[in-house]
């Protein structure tokens, strides 16, 4: 395992991510991240040397389809329960004019 960080380099840290930390939770982070940067140690002995990068842990593969749209929906079906329709529109009450700002 690396060397314990101390309580300076975990306040230092804490400035940085703009944490205010007590003294006891300066003590409580210095002993977990300490032991963060040890497994990063123990990571980095490993060989990877003729290791392949991945994006994912398992083979897998994208199932792509064709993009096309599906049919739409006929005109007469969509403005059936419209409250008010001028077809091939639906009607709305007017939201701008005079003095709208737009």
């Amino acid at each position: 395992m690396s060397e314990k960080l101390t309580d300076q380099q975990v306040r230092h840290v804490a400035k940085l991510s703009r944490l205010k930390l007590s003294d006891k939770q300066i003590h409580f982070f210095a002993e977990q991240l300490s032991h963060v940067l040890g497994y990063i140690d123990k990571l980095s002995e490993l060989d990877v040397e003729n290791v392949q990068p991945m994006a994912h842990p398992t083979d897998m593969t994208n199932k792509l389809r064709p993009d096309t749209p599906p049919p739409g929906m006929p005109v007469d079906a969509a403005l059936a329960n419209a409250p008010a329709s001028d077809p091939p529109f639906f009607k709305v009450p007017k939201v701008l004019g005079e003095g709208s700002g737009a």
